[in-house]
């Protein structure tokens, strides 16, 4: 699941959604049932889909995690993080070369009850071993045109045989599930055996993320292309309702097995009170109730009201919240808002689809394009100065982030800038025609940023329109090569920083995670060297060198490295900052007493 996000002040409240930003009131499908606990919340963006197999976003993933799960998890309150079992029974035990991991499942995992188990009346059936095999065969096979292949390219033995052979088959029923391959055997129902046709050091990472997940083949025959609407996972939440564009519920999972609690953590979760509940079997939540609201400004009302328990801080009311100290505000603190800051693993920019005549072979227009942009003034302007300009690909946090790297056209300078614009004329043979840059958001928040973009560029010659669609919209576009320049980013996938460098690597080119289709072999060589490596100084100075040659080649325009401001009502116990914003509900939990004393509800 690449982690393609949006570029403004919603950043926040996408992330948010994978905690969930519950809520203490607000008009459900039904009343609540006798001693069940609701919460209401709200996103706002749309939601693409929750078939794992397709997911490549924080707002779709931020629901579908929590409804499916994986094999591995990060521990949620230990820093660094650190993986555990989650279906696996145990962390995997790996042969001597470091290419044969052999996985023990839990004996006691069951998908959610549906319609789809048509043999058993609608219970769900026992998950096993070659139900993770026949889910990555859906991400293998050509006639699904999966954006998630670039997981296992070229890494799994036989597997890239799999995907060539699907390419025969006359239709997607043509497609043989049953055919071997080499590198995934289901030793028994609960021994799940992967032979590497190379060293793969990240491979436990990404069975921790949500492409992964095991999902049932009795779901995708039952509902065929519409089950990216019917989401039958294992996780402790299913969903109940979802009225696209306005509204998702999520109930309890009945069968969902026995987790608790984490029992241990860092230092201060103790006295922060993250430890009251240990022990506890998860989830400690019975509902969740969530209205898309694409305005920043109502989603706001409803936070200030006490009608959600988290959210982000819109652009326009971070000076009510925040004071120039960078502190909560005191009426903010009296009403028990508590505010959460931490530095996020993401990097933002808008792309170019290198594979467009102009924009791919003209590199003195995307040095222009890159010297018209004032990042700190954007981050004045849209971000309130919560993060720090972007001169490379790597966040700050991931090994390999280089602070001196050279970027000189990283930069605001609008004279040089215009000079590059008339050397990107001469090559291109005459004054050149208009870019159209697509927005994944119509709200009030994107049409300002794209007016600002299109004055930017105005500045220095260049002519810029902008179209704006909703995010799901955007997302086919870009995925089908069909926008031009694309308002994007990434957060972390796995804490490594190939999953950075990937989105660079040629044979990722879209629909997989490189949909800036940009292609240098000399970078795809790197990259082949350092996706084998374990961590080590000769590894980040190689993911350097890598780095380096993609900011001189530009297929981007840079912007920001962000920082999360997220406030939550003292009444949202277990709340921890966590970067891998996914798969979180069933850690919250809510004081309903206090919530009753502060908003009388």
């Amino acid at each position: 699941m690449r982690r393609e996000v949006l570029i403004a002040w919603p950043i926040a409240l996408l992330l948010v959604v994978s905690g969930l930003m519950l809520g203490c009131n607000g008009e459900g499908d039904a009343a609540d049932e006798a001693g069940m606990t609701t919460t209401y919340g709200a996103i706002s963006s749309k939601v693409r889909g929750m078939d794992p197999m397709d997911i490549g976003d924080t707002t779709s993933s931020g629901i579908a995690s929590n409804i499916y799960d994986c094999l591995y998890q990060y521990h949620y309150l230990k820093r660094p993080y650190e993986l555990i079992p989650n279906l696996a029974a145990e962390m995997p035990t790996v042969s001597e070369d470091g290419l044969t991991y052999t996985i023990k499942l839990r004996d006691d995992v069951y998908f959610q009850d549906d319609p789809c188990f048509t043999e058993t009346d609608g219970k769900g059936r026992k998950l096993v071993a070659d139900d993770f095999i026949y889910s990555w065969k859906r991400i293998a096979d050509i006639k699904n045109i999966s954006k998630n292949w670039w997981i296992f390219d070229g890494k799994i033995k036989g597997f890239d045989e799999f995907r060539e052979y699907t390419k025969t088959a006359e239709s997607k029923a043509d497609v043989d599930y049953s055919r071997p391959v080499a590198g995934l055997e289901a030793v028994d129902d609960t021994t799940l055996r992967i032979t590497l046709v190379k060293p793969w050091p990240q491979v436990v990472y990404y069975l921790a993320h949500l492409p992964s997940a095991a999902v049932p083949r009795e779901a995708v025959e039952h509902y065929g292309d519409e089950f990216l609407n019917h989401p039958v996972g294992t996780g402790p939440y299913q969903l109940k309702t979802w009225r696209h564009g306005s509204k998702i519920v999520m109930e309890r999972n009945p069968t969902f097995r026995e987790v608790l609690y984490p029992s241990e953590g860092d230092p201060d979760d103790e006295a922060a009170g993250r430890l009251a509940d240990a022990g506890k079997r998860l989830p400690l939540i019975d509902r969740i109730d969530i209205t898309i609201i694409e305005e920043s400004q109502p989603l706001w009302l409803k936070l200030m009201a006490g009608d959600l328990d988290i959210g982000g801080i819109p652009k326009d009311n971070f000076d009510t919240a925040i004071s120039p100290t960078r502190d909560l505000t005191p009426e903010l603190v009296e009403q028990g808002v508590v505010l959460e800051v931490y530095e996020d693993a993401a990097t933002y920019w808008y792309g170019f689809n290198m594979e467009d005549p102009l924009l791919g072979n003209n590199k003195p227009l995307r040095q222009a394009m890159n010297l018209a942009i004032d990042r700190a003034d954007f981050l004045k302007k849209f971000m309130n100065n919560r993060g720090v300009e972007a001169r490379g690909v790597l966040p700050p946090m991931i090994a390999g982030y280089d602070e001196d790297i050279d970027s000189p056209y990283t930069v605001y300078d609008t004279e040089l800038a215009k000079q590059k614009v008339k050397e990107a004329e001469a090559e291109y043979g005459g004054p050149l025609p208009m870019i159209t840059l697509t927005m994944g958001g119509t709200d009030s928040t994107q049409r300002q940023t794209g007016q600002w973009f299109i004055r930017s560029y105005e500045n220095v010659g260049l002519k810029v329109e902008v179209e704006y669609m909703d995010w799901p919209s955007m997302q086919e576009k870009v995925k089908t090569k069909s926008a031009q320049m694309y308002s994007m980013g990434w957060v972390a996938d796995i804490p490594d920083a190939e999953n950075f460098m990937q989105l660079f690597y040629g044979p990722n080119g879209s629909p997989g995670a490189n949909n800036m289709n940009y292609k240098n072999p000399e970078v795809d060589a790197l990259y082949e060297k350092i996706a084998v490596m374990d961590e080590s100084p000769e590894r980040v100075a190689l993911v350097r060198e890598m780095q380096q040659k993609v900011v001189d080649d530009l297929p981007c325009v840079l912007t920001i490295h962000r920082v999360v401001f997220i406030l939550h009502y003292d009444w949202l116990n277990n709340y921890k900052p966590h970067v891998f914003q996914y798969g979180l509900a069933k850690y919250r939990n809510l004081d309903a007493e206090l919530r009753q004393q502060r908003v009388g509800r």
